[in-house]
């Protein structure tokens, strides 16, 4: 057996013990998967400030969500809003996963996040302040604020988790990423992960950088605003929110007597040529290499959770590639998020939150709103309903602005609690 053989076969089984989810469909994850299973939207009109001057306004918006409710004081005002949903899901995949941080070795406990602009809204206000009043008006909190990584300070402290911590910047594909990485810290000592994402950028600053470039729908009429593979997409809808998972190892899992969402399987990522390259774009290639590290056929694949960009070239090229690795229709493929927009760092984290529940409740959800798909995608899309399969395996698909591309293959598991 090859050397890489011989780490696979003592590789630690990474499973998923708890889920922590805020999303423009709810605050925790029975709420968002009953949403998801009805269809329910969390898209409308952007009520966060006034849009009328911008040509975006459509959004995905966290419904009732008070950061004094679920954050300590102390933190709400050092803070930006992403890092408040971290906090929330953090928190709640915990107790999720019933698992005491107190009553585990600090130095075995790990965290890992997405991220993809940082702190957005709170890096508006300060330069707010510095413009309109001068340098002595920007508070000291706008130095780690803002940060890519203040996240992943914030939770390991609050929670006193001193093993490995890191932050990955992938833009969407930034959730399957860091979910990746908490599946090797696994092998390197540590025995439960924090991992997962969140993204809060609908604040002026946040919607112009955006906009740059140049994917966002502007169709004004949130039922139409976010189509992808449909015929008449235009774009995507940026939403806010993400979720949380709690990933040990299985004998940890085990010692706790805790049941478990779903294992992850596999995982690759890859990063396309830049335009006008010759070489492929690499979502086929990390497809196969994710499903080679689980050590599944494509045949053994029951869903896809797909990227789904909503721009057409990019909707047509992801089901190229679907198709190419599972053949025409070969495959159920589904994109809930619909419902809530694109979470960029939060995105793949709540994607993958949702295939568990999904594996959980031996069910594929449906794509929510689609009318008639577009030229060319030859993939069997679950619409108008959930489609009852009893699906066993699911394959999450990512792609962030920039190139980045990744696959993550998940398993069900044991925990049937949210079974419909």
């Amino acid at each position: 057996m090859s050397a890489s053989g011989i780490r696979a076969a003592h590789r630690t089984p990474a499973v998923v013990t708890g889920l922590g989810v805020v999303a423009p469909t709810g605050i925790g994850a029975r709420q968002h998967w009953e949403s998801v299973l009805a269809g329910k939207s969390g898209l409308g009109r952007i009520t966060r400030f006034d849009p009328a001057g911008y040509p975006v306004q459509v959004a995905g918006e966290v419904p009732g969500f008070e950061a004094r409710e679920q954050v300590p004081n102390r933190l709400v005002p050092q803070t930006d809003r992403y890092t408040h949903f971290a906090l929330a899901t953090a928190q709640a995949a915990l107790a999720d996963a019933a698992a005491d941080p107190q009553t585990l070795p600090e130095y075995e406990m790990a965290v890992v996040t997405a991220s993809s602009s940082g702190g957005t809204e709170f890096g508006q206000h300060e330069m707010e302040q510095l413009y309109q009043q001068g340098p002595s008006w920007v508070g000291a909190y706008q130095s780690i604020a803002w940060f890519y990584a203040a996240t992943t300070g914030q939770v390991s402290i609050r929670h006193g988790m001193r093993g490995p911590c890191g932050v990955l910047c992938c833009e969407q594909a930034g959730g399957l990423d860091a979910l990746g990485q908490s599946r090797r810290l696994l092998n390197t000592g540590s025995r439960l992960v924090l991992s997962g994402g969140t993204d809060a950028s609908l604040c002026p600053y946040g919607l112009v950088a955006q906009m740059s470039v140049g994917a966002l729908s502007t169709e004004d009429d949130p039922a139409r605003a976010y189509l992808p593979f449909d015929a008449a997409a235009s774009g995507f809808v940026p939403g806010e929110g993400g979720a949380f998972l709690v990933v040990e190892s299985a004998e940890s899992a085990r010692e706790r007597n805790a049941d478990h969402y779903g294992e992850l399987l596999g995982y690759a990522a890859g990063f396309d040529p830049p335009p006008g390259s010759e070489r492929p774009a690499v979502l086929t290639s990390v497809i196969r290499r994710a499903l080679a590290d689980a050590r599944l056929g494509p045949d053994e694949v029951d869903m896809v959770f797909a990227d789904a960009s909503g721009v057409p070239e990019r909707d047509l090229a992801e089901a190229h590639a679907i198709t190419e690795v599972f053949g025409p229709g070969g495959v159920p493929v589904t994109a809930p998020k619909t419902l809530t927009g694109r979470l960029y760092g939060g995105g793949a984290a709540l994607d993958t939150a949702t295939a568990l529940l999904a594996l959980s409740a031996a069910v594929v959800p449906h794509t929510a709103g689609l009318g008639r798909p577009a030229p060319g995608c030859e993939i069997d899309l679950v619409l108008d309903r959930p489609r009852q399969t009893d699906p066993r395996t699911a394959l999450v698909l990512a792609r962030g602005h920039g190139g980045f591309a990744s696959a993550l293959v998940v398993g069900a598991g044991n925990r049937k609690d949210l079974k419909k």
